[in-house]
């Protein structure tokens, strides 16, 4: 099978330190993976290409990458699988969000520090017990998904807000909290919802679903963010923007069935938030531009008690 590869290219000792792509063509068997074009390049073709990878079976996460704009593992991406249906080449690149060092192999630096950030260990309290601690299955079993993340980055390749706030924490390093927050042996949970509530936390996160997406083994950082957030809130924090604008999303659907747009940004910031209310201004003013102004006077949809029972039904689960 004949593979034609489209490779980002980088090397800062070069004299041409400008981001490139190099084509190259391959032969491939169908059941070749895109590690194996990229080892095969290495080995065969160019041996200056740099990329990262190790156990070639999806474990240790050190091959992940862009395979035509998305984040995955190379080593179990078929190339048969990624070929464009329209015979242009695969598109390979450097995880994103991380700087390059050079080609196809990032900084991962930044990604250990907000993993750090957390905690990322147990805190008991009390005297050192004396024999094992036994944790029952029933509170562990919640956490079975989380535990499998292998810290590949490949949540925060393509994580959105990533790309423009550096600040957030980014969903590897959030599902990684909410490990041990939902541990029945840790005893820090109060200090870490505290941590976790503040700039740059689990308010940040836009639900765009990107980490769920992209995540080999399905972990569903976005999931365990919004878990986070509930426990965040359980604890009494709830005098944030990113609480009340939760508090304030609700309860608008719950009323009328669906969003006051005019009302939650007040009710998010708090009416007497002056300056948070002037700086929404260039955004109302290109709203009404762009005709995505919402009306003034916000109506109940037809049979809006439908919505209702639907909240009282979940919260009487709880």
């Amino acid at each position: 099978m004949e593979v034609k590869l489209s490779v980002r290219r980088y090397d800062p000792e070069s004299t041409n330190t400008v981001p490139h792509f190099q084509e190259y063509q391959l032969e491939m068997d169908e059941a070749a993976t895109v590690l194996d074009a990229l080892i095969q390049i290495r080995e065969d073709v160019d041996g200056t290409l740099s990329l990262r990878c190790s156990c070639r079976s999806a474990i240790c996460g050190s091959c992940a990458m862009r395979v035509n704009g998305e984040a995955g593992l190379a080593c179990n991406t078929k190339v048969i699988d990624a070929l464009p249906s329209d015979g242009t080449a695969i598109v390979i690149e450097p995880a994103g969000n991380l700087p390059v060092i050079k080609d196809l192999v990032v900084d991962f630096q930044p990604f250990w520090d907000q993993v750090k950030s957390i905690e990322p260990w147990l805190q008991p309290a009390g005297e050192e017990p004396e024999g094992e601690y036994l944790a029952p299955d029933e509170d562990m079993l919640h956490l079975a998904g989380v535990v499998s993340c292998i810290l590949c980055g490949a949540c925060v390749s393509d994580c959105t807000v990533l790309e423009v706030d550096s600040n957030f924490l980014g969903p590897a390093a959030l599902a990684k909290a909410y490990r041990f927050v939902g541990d029945p042996r840790d005893d820090a949970d109060g200090k870490r919802l505290k941590a976790l509530n503040e700039e740059g936390g689990v308010w940040d996160c836009t639900r765009c679903m990107k980490c769920v997406e992209v995540c080999p083994k399905g972990v569903a950082p976005m999931d365990r963010i919004m878990s986070l957030r509930e426990k965040v809130m359980d604890a009494g924090h709830t005098n944030t923007n990113g609480a009340r604008h939760a508090t304030a999303f609700v309860d608008s659907v719950r009323h009328s069935g669906w969003l006051d747009e005019l009302k939650l940004p007040i009710k998010s910031f708090g009416i007497f938030n002056l300056k948070a209310m002037i700086s929404l201004i260039p955004l109302a003013i290109r709203s009404q531009r762009a005709g995505k102004v919402p009306p003034l006077i916000h109506k109940n949809i037809p049979e809006v008690e439908n919505v209702r029972r639907i909240f009282d039904k979940v919260e009487n689960k709880k």
